[in-house]
């Protein structure tokens, strides 16, 4: 189920791109991050109210989801938003697209979890896909300016970041608690920014506000639900390899919604991506089972 869910997401937010162009015309990135959010409030709200009504939240955990915040949102997006002074959009993807390589050797590092050869060949060949996907220069690698591929991977560690304590933390919550606890945090921390900056109320058009529900109920709202289930479920790196399907379904909105076109390199690319992707989920997956099989046959030996 919840690889049905992370494909139902990546789908969701590959649509993002296109319902944002509009709004980006007239909002500023924080001004449609802060309404999204407050939107996606009220969404998950429903949801929690429903399911889990007592459980808000423990005091020692509020400083992970202040993490979380300024990590997984804030700081995720002023890093990629920055890098786009720098550098082109197109490499910007390609960084962005090692998310879950980090995320392999972070497991092996600090949590001395095992991974395979092919899990992260996957990895690089995902990351060649999406090049092709988008179309990118290999030469402008050599064009870019320091401070940009700075700010670039600050956005794929802050990612990691909000991944890992999110799956960590989870574990106390339900999948609607821990993102109503996340969007509150989230809001709070950037409201007064976005506020002292909007737009007058006048300026809205329905497209705008359509754009904005849509947003806030299904990328932000049910999208955080879907994200937790996936991080506390899957794990980390399975989480953050279907992100990497974003170019795939932002490639395929764009060419049905906005006009752009899809020729056979992009075509190739997202075969590359999605074979690519599937061998590194299927080799984390075999991975976790020898380790449970191993967990379980110490269990039988104690008893016996």
């Amino acid at each position: 189920m919840s690889f049905l869910l992370m494909c139902f997401l990546v789908c969701a937010w590959g649509l993002d791109y296109t319902v944002a162009k509009e709004a980006l015309n007239l909002l500023e990135p924080m001004n449609l991050l802060f309404l999204k959010y407050l939107v996606g409030t009220i969404v998950v709200l429903c949801f929690k109210l429903k399911q889990d009504r007592k459980t808000i939240v423990r005091p020692k955990d509020i400083p992970f989801f202040i993490i979380c915040s300024i990590t997984g949102e804030i700081l995720y997006f002023f890093c990629e938003y920055s890098a786009m002074d720098y550098l082109p959009v197109s490499l910007i993807t390609i960084i962005l697209s090692f998310v879950p390589a980090v995320s392999i050797i972070a497991e092996r590092v600090i949590f001395k979890k095992r991974f395979t050869a092919k899990m992260m060949l996957g990895v690089i060949i995902c990351v060649i896909g999406i090049a092709i996907i988008i179309g990118a220069d290999f030469n402008m690698l050599f064009q870019g300016r320091m401070i940009g591929y700075m700010l670039a991977f600050g956005a794929v560690v802050s990612w990691n970041i909000y991944n890992f304590i999110t799956a960590h933390v989870s574990d106390k919550y339900t999948a609607p608690t821990m993102a109503f606890n996340q969007l509150v945090c989230t809001s709070l921390l950037i409201g007064p920014y976005a506020i002292h900056t909007m737009p007058p109320a006048s300026d809205f058009t329905p497209g705008v506000i359509i754009g904005i529900i849509y947003l806030g109920c299904i990328s932000a709202g049910i999208g955080f639900m879907i994200t937790v289930r996936s991080l506390k479920v899957l794990g980390p790196t399975i989480s953050a390899m279907f992100s990497n399907f974003l170019p795939v379904t932002a490639t395929f909105f764009g060419w049905l919604f906005l006009g752009e076109s899809i020729g056979p390199a992009q075509i190739a690319g997202g075969v590359i991506v999605v074979a690519s992707s599937c061998i590194v989920i299927r080799e984390k997956g075999r991975i976790e089972e020898r380790l449970d099989d191993k967990t379980e046959g110490r269990l039988n030996e104690r008893e016996a």
